[in-house]
């Protein structure tokens, strides 16, 4: 099995396949090119996740969303497992 790193001072978006269904929870993420589905139970991670095209890293979409310092190891984990799946790749990869 390989490990997935998740640099988080690079540029993320979401994958063009792929699209968010605001839900109370947070959001349902749709690959529609592997045809995969994941829940973001959170608000903040769905904006973060949504921020990310706008900004140059995504600790600098976590600084613009607010997130306490504190919680951004656990968005970096969350992040990672969207990278992973497909959910989410270098905003300068296609």
């Amino acid at each position: 099995m390989t490990t997935y790193v998740f640099d988080s001072s690079r540029k993320w978006r979401l994958h063009d396949r792929v699209a968010l269904r605001p839900e109370p929870f947070g959001a349902l993420a749709y690959h529609y090119g592997n045809r995969r589905l994941t829940f973001l139970r959170s608000h903040d991670l769905v904006s973060v996740v949504e921020s990310l095209p706008a900004h140059n890293s995504a600790r600098a979409a976590f600084d613009a969303v607010g997130l306490d310092p504190k919680r951004w190891p656990s968005f970096e984990h969350a992040l990672t497992s969207l990278a992973a799946g497909d959910f989410l790749v270098e905003a300068d990869s296609e």
